[in-house]
């Protein structure tokens, strides 16, 4: 009988470990669960440890920049739009915003650039269902752009509170409505 794995963690090899650790456990309102000078794990769940970080011999690596080729991004989801509006404003009032605001569709999604230059999504499922996640994948909808308008998250964190419904601001409808906004690919390629 074949087992499907489950996600168990990401190793990330960093010069920055004391920032790299700080950052995340901020994001990720994740906790140090072993640590010494050169290794850092942590977690957010139930997990023994989701994410680990490895310190690399001085000068043994090379800064990235974002539109270089490796790891693009981690994702987290959050139960729903409420939940993810919370952390951006409690991730904004530490000083961390997101870098590209993107509405996939399929997806609502924040990504911040940690340290060391690689993307964390942050976003929620904009369907009940994984087969319905799924449709919306092979629409016509999505094969016309599927990765979706960029956003304002301020905007969306201000509808969001004076009362617009979560399933209006989870379209690309409300997004394309509001002020005009780089394509989400400049976005990553000139985040800092």
């Amino acid at each position: 009988m074949a087992h499907t794995p489950k996600f168990a963690h990401v190793v990330l090899t960093t010069t920055r470990l004391p920032a790299m650790r700080d950052w995340y456990c901020t994001v990720l309102d994740a906790h140090v669960v072993h640590e010494n000078e050169g290794l850092c794990f942590i977690t957010f769940d139930e997990e023994h440890h989701r994410l680990a970080f490895v310190t690399a011999p001085e000068g043994a690596l090379v800064e990235r920049p974002p539109n270089s080729a490796g790891l693009m991004h981690t994702a987290y989801t959050f139960p729903n739009l409420g939940a993810l509006l919370d952390r951006y404003a409690t991730l904004k009032s530490a000083g961390i915003e997101p870098q590209v605001p993107i509405q996939h569709g399929v997806t609502t999604s924040l990504y911040y650039r940690d340290p060391d230059g690689q993307f964390v999504e942050m976003q929620i499922d904009n369907f009940e269902s994984a087969d319905a996640a799924t449709a919306y994948m092979r629409s016509d909808e999505f094969d016309k752009d599927p990765i979706g308008p960029a956003y304002d998250p301020q905007r969306m964190f201000d509808a969001y509170h004076s009362g617009v419904p979560e399933q209006t601001l989870k379209t690309r409808a409300w997004a394309l409505a509001g002020p005009p906004m780089p394509h989400p690919m400049e976005l990553f390629a000139k985040a800092e």
